[in-house]
């Protein structure tokens, strides 16, 4: 190791250090590695027993998983058992009861599926919460109807619902349960036995997923496996996802160096190297916070940077875990980082740390561009473009904050969704990309008729409503805002996608809703934001 290297590796275990001091996790572990294993890991905090984590510490990956199930697929492909170009109705005959977005629409194919261009909405905090459902309840989904923000095979849209489709797939082609075929066919020819679908499976000390709240992190359930644990079922460690990492960037080996060899295995290399193709270039809007241009292949995002090249990556997230991986295809270099605690983003530090291993100073980011709002639409301007149903979202959540306004708050103080008092700006909401169980951790001590008929079931078991509530009328009184009135603003994403903005005296309240994509237009994201106005000190 250079001099330099160990002041990056230095540099890297502080920031992960950093993490569990600053109260953003209970634990935080980390490992670097080359293309011949790793070179060093970290860990911070408590992991449950009194030790930090090691890299043998077990952690949920969420969606990382997300690339063994495309390579399972894939495995089925090579072998000449399915098509990437097969309609999806061909394996999920329920499927056919969906009404596409147009006369002409394709039905989506497992490449479409694949590469996130589906048409579905995005669905992290809906799709999370699907994990344990049976392949009957899926079918009951797909028979009430969904909705679509674009054509099939036109867009892209990050969707759990297509890759949980896609492992319906592989289970039908291969005739034996999707956890199985992809623990078979993918994870043990490569020694990855610490990397399982179940917690009762794994050989190491498996870390309990926390949330934030009144300054005390909450334990959270596992959910178990199900229809949907194609999307993030997995759990693993550093020592195995690093692992996992070397193994797909291993097929570009020959290809950046005459002595280099692709490490065979059950994907062969020329696959591995489609699945590191941006196939679907991904908007702005998509990943507002991307830095380089970036697109989606099969089960991988693929960042393009004009130093150092290729940089493959996938995060994961459930209630209670942050997973990210990241290398450089041209180096082999990389990082893997795992977290116990809801909406941590782990893949924040682990972004700079692999740029503190390429030496890519991390940007400074100045206040200002850090907390300019998003756009809105000017008055008289066209209004976005968005679904009948989302218009009608907007008009029950409208109803639901008068409502709340109007009644007295007996739930007594309370704490925003990641659990800091924020008397200024104020969510009510956490989008996570995260699942728990069927079940909140803390009874809702609020039951409340209308917010629940608006939301899918998601939005109590992310923050309950009492919690909510008391968030939403902070959120109010912190700005003065006026929740009947017409919006001053609004701007959209995504056609299930709305954000509007409410007059105040001392500023501007954010409304934000996305749907979740089943076609009775259910609320998967509310969030309730303060905007104060910025005065001069």
């Amino acid at each position: 190791m250079t001099g330099a290297t160990a002041a990056a590796i230095d540099r890297i275990d502080g920031l992960f250090r950093d993490r569990v001091d600053q109260g953003i996790a209970p634990s935080s572990v980390w490992g670097v590695f080359d293309r011949n294993g790793l070179v060093a890991t970290g860990g911070h905090g408590d992991r449950g027993d009194g030790a930090p984590p090691d890299a043998d510490t077990v952690y949920r990956i969420a969606s990382c998983t997300k690339s063994v199930t495309a390579a399972t697929l894939l495995s089925l492909v090579a072998d000449g058992r399915v098509s990437l170009d097969a309609p999806i109705t061909d394996f999920v005959p329920a499927f056919a009861d969906v009404t596409l977005p147009t006369a002409d629409s394709a039905v989506p194919t497992l490449r479409m599926l694949l590469t996130m261009s589906a048409g579905f909405p995005t669905d992290d905090p809906w799709g999370d919460r699907q994990e344990s459902i049976t392949d009957a309840e899926l079918d009951a989904v797909l028979r009430e109807g969904l909705l679509f923000d674009s054509v099939p095979g036109t867009g892209f849209a990050y969707s759990n619902l297509g890759y949980a489709l896609l492992g319906r797939a592989v289970q039908v082609v291969a005739g034996r349960p999707f956890t199985e075929v992809a623990s078979q066919v993918v994870l043990r020819p490569l020694g990855l036995d610490d990397t399982v679908f179940a917690a009762a499976d794994a050989r190491g000390l498996v870390v309990t997923g926390a949330r934030r709240h009144d300054d005390a992190w909450e334990a959270l359930p596992l959910s178990g496996p199900g229809a949907f644990s194609p999307i993030g079922g997995l759990f693993s460690t550093v020592t195995n996802l690093s692992r996992w990492a070397r193994h797909l960037s291993s097929a570009f080996a020959s290809v950046v160096d005459p002595d280099g060899s692709a490490e065979p295995g059950p994907v062969s290399p020329a696959d591995r190297r489609t699945m590191q193709q941006a196939m679907r270039v991904i908007p702005g809007p998509a990943i507002p916070s991307a830095r380089r241009p970036i697109g989606y292949g099969f089960g991988l995002f693929v960042e393009q940077d004009d130093a150092v090249g290729p940089i493959v990556s996938h995060s994961g997230g459930y209630p209670g875990f942050s997973a990210h991986m990241r290398w450089s295809v041209h180096t082999g270099l990389g990082v893997v980082a795992f977290e116990n605690a809801t909406q941590a983003k782990v893949s924040v530090p682990t972004e700079t740390a692999h740029d503190l291993l390429l030496g890519i100073e991390p940007p400074v980011v100045r206040p200002s561009e850090a907390t300019r709002p998003p756009g809105t639409t000017p008055p008289g301007a066209t209004p976005p473009a968005v679904l009948p149903a989302t218009r009608a979202a907007q008009a029950a959540v409208t109803h639901l904050l008068a409502a709340w306004t109007a009644a007295p708050d007996t739930t007594g103080p309370d704490t925003t969704s990641t659990g800091t008092p924020a008397p200024d700006t104020t969510s009510t909401d956490t989008t996570s990309t995260d699942t728990e169980t069927q079940h909140p951790a803390v009874p809702d001590r609020t039951h409340d008729p209308v917010a629940q008929a608006i939301c899918s079931p998601n939005v109590p078991m992310d923050v309950p409503w009492d919690r909510r509530r008391s968030a939403a009328l902070r959120a109010v009184a912190a700005v003065g805002a006026d929740v009947h009135a017409d919006p001053v603003g609004e701007s959209s994403s995504a056609p299930t996608h709305l954000r509007w903005w409410l007059p105040g005296t001392a500023g501007r309240l954010r409304v934000e809703i996305r749907l979740a994509p089943l076609a009775s237009g259910l609320v998967q994201t509310l969030l309730v934001v303060a905007e104060p106005v910025e005065r001069d000190r």
